[in-house]
């Protein structure tokens, strides 16, 4: 029997089919459109990300009898916010999205007021625009109609798994887990529970939050009427990144990936430890088991990487596809001084401005497109290494995500980094990692044991020599993309 996985990223929505020996079987996927109503804001229609989610599953049936499914794991962008009524499950507002910046100032007042500290004690997170319980905050002080539902109980409040297993199950089940309740600034991340003190601080009723259930196991049944007939257990939660982790079979204490999506994630598997970091870096849960043991992992959050080739492709108009770009760097030696700093919606690990903005620099009469789709695949690189730069040194690293297809970013990176980039045969990992949850929760999958069997190396990158004076100059551009939008 095989599982269905659903992953609702950042720009779409993913549906594949993972067999037992850890191939996928079969491939839907759907775009959604991004809303930008001011500069800095970003936001979703749930309803739309719903109809991804339909779209993307009905393709994988065509190609794959759901007779032979056993159950459904789901992952998902974390710290975007959703809203729904309960009993319609209609949605009264869109989605804040995690790249959005508009509580820049909400952070900046209570950080004045002096709760930062006891917010990053409790929470391994940090006063940012990037988390959930702000934007929260954002909603109450600035939409008190929608929130005096809130408050009444008529609206709930949740992640998008939240939301998607609400539409799936009909409402039945308001759920989420560890992995992205850690991420809402209202979590308590070593008592393991929601906060009341932070709640309190956020303003944000309890009542509104989702259950916490475990990783995998059973956790609702998919109505078949709402969801393409499907009569499935939905058997596996986890947030994308942590998902990513698991799919890559980072089971051990020191096992570490980076994930090239919309942002780029890196994150080190610290088992029952909460390890807190001094330079930039998150101390976030990974999952929990259903025994109630909780793995926990440091995490580097870079919020534009593989966005800054979509803002190629559909902002600048200079590329057509993202699998283009590698050609077209590979067309030229060197970005030629050309330094780009993706600070599209601010910056994150190690830096954390939500004030930076993007930024060009080098930029001569000789420069082409070439230089400067090669300074955005470098910029990758280089924010990759600014975050491994505050982390104990690596043997590899493991590597996955759309972006992580394109060889020329692979080798560039591994050159920065100066250990090996070890990119595995299937780089749908956070997909993937759904689906060993579920099936570990349903017994497709008996151990974590069985799961690491299913990994394989596609390509091992080595590392060469390092341009130490490129990365100089990245760094140098940095420092003078903060503050930008403060100007």
């Amino acid at each position: 029997m095989s599982v269905l996985a659903i992953d609702a990223g950042t720009t779409g929505v993913t549906a594949v089919v993972v067999t037992p020996d850890g191939s996928i079987a079969a491939k839907g996927y759907q775009e959604f459109a991004q809303h930008f109503p001011q500069p800095g804001w970003v936001e979703h229609s749930a309803e739309e990300i719903w109809q991804a989610t339909i779209e993307a599953t009905r393709q994988v049936l065509k190609l794959h009898d759901p007779k032979d499914l056993k159950a459904i794991g789901i992952t998902n962008q974390r710290e975007t916010i959703v809203l729904w009524d309960r009993e319609t499950l209609g949605s009264p507002r869109r989605a804040i999205v995690w790249q959005d910046r508009r509580t820049a100032d909400i952070c900046e007042r209570l950080r004045t007021a002096g709760h930062e500290e006891r917010v990053s004690q409790l929470t391994g997170l940090r006063l940012d625009p990037y988390f959930s319980g702000t934007k929260l905050t954002w909603l109450r002080e600035n939409e008190p109609h929608t929130w005096a539902l809130v408050e009444q109980g008529r609206y709930a409040v949740g992640t998008v798994d939240s939301y998607l297993i609400a539409r799936m199950t009909r409402g039945t089940w308001h759920v989420t887990d560890v992995s992205n309740a850690s991420r809402t600034l209202l979590f308590d991340l070593e008592k393991g529970d929601w906060s009341d003190e932070l709640c309190g601080l956020f303003g944000v009723p309890r009542d509104a939050l989702p259950d916490l259930v475990p990783n995998w196991g059973e956790i609702g049944t998919t109505d078949p009427k709402t969801f393409c007939g499907l009569e499935l257990p939905i058997a596996g939660i986890a947030g994308d990144q942590q998902s990513a982790l698991f799919g890559q079979t980072c089971f051990e204490p020191g096992d570490s990936k980076c994930t090239y999506g919309t942002g780029s994630f890196l994150l080190t598997n610290t088992g029952s430890t909460v390890e807190r970091s001094q330079a930039g870096l998150l101390s976030t849960a990974a999952w929990r088991s259903p025994s109630g043991e909780t793995t926990y992992a440091l995490e580097g959050a870079i919020f534009v990487t593989g966005a800054a080739v979509q803002w190629l492709r559909d902002g600048l108009q200079i590329v057509g596809t993202a699998s283009e770009t590698a050609a077209i760097a590979g067309a030229v030696p060197s970005s030629e001084g050309v330094v780009f700093v993706p600070a599209l919606t601010g910056l994150g690990a190690p830096h954390w401005d939500p004030h930076a903005r993007g930024s060009i620099f080098g930029i001569t009469r000789g420069t082409t497109r070439g230089h400067l789709v090669r300074a955005t695949l470098e910029a990758i690189a280089f924010e990759v290494r600014d975050v491994l730069e505050t982390m104990p040194q690596l043997a590899s690293l493991r590597v996955d995500g759309g972006a992580a297809a394109n060889d020329l970013l692979c080798q560039v990176q591994a050159d920065q980094v100066g250990v090996p980039v070890e990119r595995p045969k299937i780089v749908e990992t956070t997909a993937l990692g759904a689906a060993f949850l579920a099936g570990l929760g349903t017994g497709v999958w008996d151990s974590t044991d069985a799961l690491r069997e299913t990994w394989q190396l596609e390509h091992r990158f080595e590392p060469g020599e390092r341009d130490e004076k490129a990365y100089a100059r990245w760094r140098e551009a940095v420092e003078r993309s903060k503050g930008w939008a403060l100007l």
